[in-house]
């Protein structure tokens, strides 16, 4: 299989070489192995922080979600040992699901029918069981162990070895989420009550409702030491569109990784093309030419007027990109293709859909995505022939560093937040594009935040299972001030988006998520849960200088959203690496700022303290009202440890002011 796909490959005129050692170790949530966590090493390697943790042997996972189907092959509970004592949860039963349905694996599952209608019920298994696939693609990705032979619905795609991050680890699920209804917010927080309970280490909820809406009960489990993740949103790349941004939970953008779906698009002329699919379906079409339409923006009118029966149609009207959103246009575009009857899509998009939005042409048809660029050269040769036709080949998988990666995914929701813009979010990015994992007895591509989520709920639990005692905070700040802002290649990181640019830290947060890294900092900034009671009463209202109390909570990031002359906010780190060591301040004032770090450099000595507390001054070099710039402060002691956190600031003269000039 591999052998075919490599050549097959080497014709397509945008891959400059193939090499076969690609694809000697199977891949399939490549994320995994993209991020770093090699699950199996040589003798002469030193430990990763998969080895470290024990692969999450033992770390208890909540999973509030739609569910999950217990029979995947991700959750075999083959070799694990006796359910963890302190495990306190029950397995409910329900429809088709009782007591046997949990295992070692899957310890415990709940659910909740609470405001969710009869009518609602009747039409979704009214017990933990996965009905929309949801919960159990995020479950796999979490802990899912090692499932060999797997790829994409069994097609060949993807191919290769399926696990989760903590392939070890237990699950906990609790579903809250309903066909037809959504996930309520009165379900989701008798869920985290349960789920601390029970006794989880950690909680990943893929959800949200938008913009300034918060799960404030999340406070409960933090308060317990629990670690809570949260997706940050599918609303991007419109700024201020990041959801669950509260300071005590960890808040995940997406990004893409190194694999890619390319497809061959051959016209009539010989000349050859790639786009983007998940065409791996022979049967489908035949694999020879078909006439080629093009019927501009797909409506309902011009595929009428088109006689697309049994042809091939390229929907390319750069005109309108700006009125529908691209994934509802392609939505669109492929149901009135479909009902049009015909036999294959190549839709021409200015910002990035993901390949799993394609997954509604399985069976059908081809359908293709392909940039503005390719769908001109499409057009123009449809336009100078007489009987133009076209050729869809069968999908292959690439892998490796002939794809850019990461860059933050288009649909990624961007801060700053509505709600609480002294309150840097999103927090982190992690993969969320393609990502292949368990639904049913199958595996498939999703994309979304909900699929970035469980990558660092994962992470989260490896470091809990290395280091015990540390906090929430304290996990959440090694994996931001550890993220990277390079790709592989030494490059800056880029958002997609129109047009594409350089990532801020309201796309990415800290950056991408390096878990090797995370699990040795150097320092941390550590926050005592208690005093989020603080933040969650200025959300009510029943506090005053609240606009103090946030800028100088002790989060990993320093955010200003109005300042009119200067200000000073107060960090403390605490060192969790070498007894004795000092760090020099490196930092990168935000443009039109003057910043000022006092000390700039902090020591540590045995018998000393392990904190270390410091200002930073940020004064405007002009009364303007401006926008947002960004900057950043590292701590390094100059060899192993660079300790980073991004600083946003926006200069204003008069608060609450709209720019929409």
């Amino acid at each position: 299989m591999f052998e075919e796909s490599n050549r097959d490959c080497s014709e397509f005129p945008e891959v400059i070489s193939v090499k076969p050692s690609t694809y000697h170790e199977m891949h399939t949530t490549r994320s995994w192995d993209f991020l770093g966590l090699d699950y199996n090493l040589q003798p002469s390697q030193p430990q990763g922080l998969l080895q470290k943790a024990k692969y999450g042997e033992d770390a208890i996972i909540g999973v509030i979600d739609s569910g999950i189907w217990p029979e995947s092959r991700s959750f075999d509970d083959a070799g694990y040992s006796p359910v963890p004592a302190r495990w306190k949860g029950v397995c409910q039963d329900g429809h088709e699901w009782n007591a046997t349905s949990c295992n070692k694996k899957i310890i415990g599952a709940r659910w909740y029918s609470g405001g969710v209608s009869d009518e609602v019920l009747k039409q979704n298994y009214m017990s933990p069981r996965d009905l929309s696939g949801h919960g159990t693609h995020v479950a796999s990705t979490i802990a899912g162990g090692q499932v060999f032979n797997v790829s994409y619905r069994g097609g060949g795609l993807g191919a290769g070895v399926a696990r989760g991050g903590a392939p070890r680890s237990r699950l906990a699920v609790y579903n809250v989420c309903w066909e037809g209804a959504g996930c309520d917010e009165a379900a989701i927080l008798a869920a985290i009550d349960d789920a601390i309970d029970d006794g989880v280490d950690v909680l990943s909820l893929s959800l949200g409702g938008g913009a300034g809406e918060e799960i404030l009960g999340s406070l409960h489990a933090v308060l317990r030491g629990v670690s809570v993740v949260f997706s940050g949103g599918n609303d991007g790349p419109v700024a201020s569109t990041v959801n669950n941004a509260l300071p005590w939970v960890t808040t995940v953008a997406a990004s893409t990784m190194d694999r890619s779906f390319p497809t061959l698009i051959t016209l009539g002329n010989q000349e050859k093309l790639v786009g983007q699919s998940l065409h791996y379906n022979a049967s489908v079409i035949s694999n020879d030419f078909k006439v080629l339409v093009h019927a501009s923006s797909c409506d309902v009118q011009t595929l009428a007027s088109s006689n697309v029966t049994g042809k091939i149609v390229l929907c390319y009207a750069p005109g309108e990109a700006s009125i529908k959103p691209a994934p509802v246009a392609l939505s669109d575009a492929i149901k009135l293709t479909v009902e049009a009857g015909a036999n294959g899509l190549i839709f021409a998009q200015n910002a990035a859909n993901s390949v799993n939005d394609l997954n509604v042409c399985e069976g059908i048809m081809p359908c293709v995505l392909v940039d503005f660029e390719i769908a001109h050269r499409i057009a123009s040769y449809s336009t100078r022939t007489g009987n133009p036709v076209v050729k869809v080949s069968p999908t292959v998988t690439v892998v490796g560093n002939g794809v850019l990666a990461p860059r933050v995914a288009t649909f990624s929701s961007r801060g700053p937040s509505v709600a609480f813009p002294a309150i840097l979010k999103p927090d982190v990015a992690a993969p969320g594009v393609g990502i292949l994992a368990a639904i049913g007895d199958s595996y498939v591509l999703l994309s979304g935040t909900s699929m970035a989520c469980p990558h660092v709920s994962a992470v989260t639990a490896l470091i809990k299972s290395v280091h015990r005692d540390w906090s929430p905070a304290m996990i959440k700040s090694a994996i931001l001030t550890t993220s990277s802002l390079t790709d592989r290649f030494g490059m800056p990181i880029q958002a997609e988006g129109v047009p594409r640019k350089l990532a801020d830290p309201f796309d990415f947060g800290g950056g991408h998520m390096n878990p090797e890294r995370a699990v040795d900092p150097g320092l941390v900034y550590d926050v005592d849960a208690r005093e989020y009671n603080k933040f969650f009463n200025c959300t009510l209202g029943l506090v005053d200088d609240c606009e103090t109390y946030q800028l100088n909570l002790n989060l990993p990031s320093i955010a200003v959203p109005n300042l009119k002359d200067n200000v000073t906010v107060m960090r403390t780190v605490t060192n969790v690496g070498p007894v004795e060591a000092t760090y020099q301040a490196v930092f990168e004032a935000p443009a039109g700022v003057i910043m000022l770090v006092e000390p700039s450099v902090i020591s540590f000595t045995k018998g000393g303290g392990n904190s270390a507390a410091f200002r930073v001054t940020l004064t405007a070099k002009q009364r303007v009202q401006g926008g947002y710039t960004f900057g950043s402060l590292t701590w390094s002691d100059g060899s192993t440890h660079s300790v980073r956190i991004p600083v946003v600031v926006r200069t204003v003269i008069q608060d609450f002011v709209a720019d929409t000039s």
